[in-house]
């Protein structure tokens, strides 16, 4: 018997066995990997807006207010921010989707009502506010962040790693506990100890600025030839100048490390893409701990005596996620949510598991 190619089409549609096969909307995610980059106390305001015209000046810290405005100021805000952090607004924006600006009707907070920095990282991390996180004091947190939780899993059990300018990191993190690599501060990292992160290790402890935390292309650089060394699939990055800076009353230097780290996230994305186990399949998100205030007054400030810092900024790129760009006139989200769409985007559950961490942001991962 003949068959043509029309009968055996027939046959194979009526196939019991047709029900087996996967459906187009059960392929595997997009997004296998994903960066987690933090920059503390970055205002929502430069984010979107750009330098603030009644900042550059002597009294906030601006020693040469006219190079200042050559280097960053604008006639538009879109061209003041983008001036300020081009790869977000030329590349993280256009193709993939940014929330916060208040101006344009997104609003993104935190929950904490602390607005301040171990709270913050407590949110963005395990997902749910907690009230006994009320200092930035060197205590081990008792709450299970992502990170750790993904770690336990046979998936991710040796692919994630966290990276912090700040020397609070290892308990914000709880690493005894925790079981992956935490680095932070001014401990030098230890695994793997290749030449240049033995160069690394050695200029840190050598330029001490602040005593709880080093310059941040410290951190950063030895983040970045970790993750080309053993290449795991939850990176955590946090840098802290911005707010080192901010709480200073530097306002140009503050600026500038802003300028620095959108270039180092730039690096962070284009390092990933140039390599086989990231391109195309890895999701970066970018935010913030905490807002600060507004103004000459109450920038350099943030916490409970500052209602306004309780307003932040997220960003998200990706292969999954949806280029809307902008988000305006959009439903707020919380810093709470960021740790379930970290999960979600690797096609993992995190709300089951913790169900009073918040709910994942509706079309980052291509949900609705």
């Amino acid at each position: 018997m003949v068959h043509t190619r029309r009968s055996l089409l027939r046959a194979f549609a009526a196939s019991p066995w047709i029900g087996a096969l996967p459906a187009a909307a059960e392929r595997p995610r997009q997004t296998r990997n994903v960066l987690l980059v933090m920059t503390d106390g970055l205002r929502w305001q430069e984010v979107f807006n750009g330098a603030e015209a009644a900042l550059i000046s002597k009294e906030n810290g601006v020693p040469d207010p006219d190079a200042l405005r050559a280097d960053y100021w604008r006639d538009s805000p879109a061209g003041r921010r983008q001036a300020l952090m081009p790869f977000l607004w030329t590349t993280v924006a256009l193709h993939g989707q940014i929330f916060g600006n208040r101006d344009a009707g997104s609003e993104a907070s935190v929950a904490n009502g602390m607005n301040f920095s171990y709270p913050g990282y407590n949110e963005t991390l395990c997902g749910f506010a907690d009230s006994r996180i009320d200092s930035n004091d060197k205590n081990p947190n008792p709450n299970v962040t992502v990170l750790e939780w993904l770690h336990n899993q046979r998936a991710y059990h040796g692919r994630v790693a966290a990276f912090g300018a700040w020397d609070v990191f290892p308990y914000i993190l709880n690493a005894p506990r925790a079981g992956f690599p935490v680095n932070a501060g001014y401990d030098p990292l230890a695994q793997p100890l290749t030449p240049k992160i033995e160069f690394l290790n050695r200029l840190k402890t050598e330029s001490r600025i602040w005593d709880d935390e080093p310059l941040d292309t410290f951190t950063f650089h030895t983040a970045l030839e970790y993750l080309k060394q053993r290449k795991p699939r939850v990176l955590f990055l946090s840098l802290g100048e911005t707010d080192e800076w901010a709480h200073a009353g530097k306002y140009a230097t503050y600026l500038h490390s802003a300028h620095s780290v959108d270039r180092d996230l730039k690096e962070l994305w284009e390092t990933a893409q140039s390599l086989r186990e990231y391109r195309d399949s890895t999701t970066l998100i970018f935010t913030c701990d905490h807002g600060r205030g507004s103004g000459p007054s109450e920038w350099k400030d943030h916490g409970k005596k500052v209602p306004d810092s309780k307003y932040i900024w997220m960003a998200f790129l990706g292969p999954g996620t949806p280029a809307l760009g902008e988000r305006r006139n959009s439903p707020p989200v919380q810093q709470n949510q960021i740790a379930a769409t970290l999960a979600a985007l690797l096609g993992e559950d995190y709300r089951a598991a913790v169900p009073k961490a918040g709910r994942v942001i509706t079309g980052i991962s291509g949900s609705p």
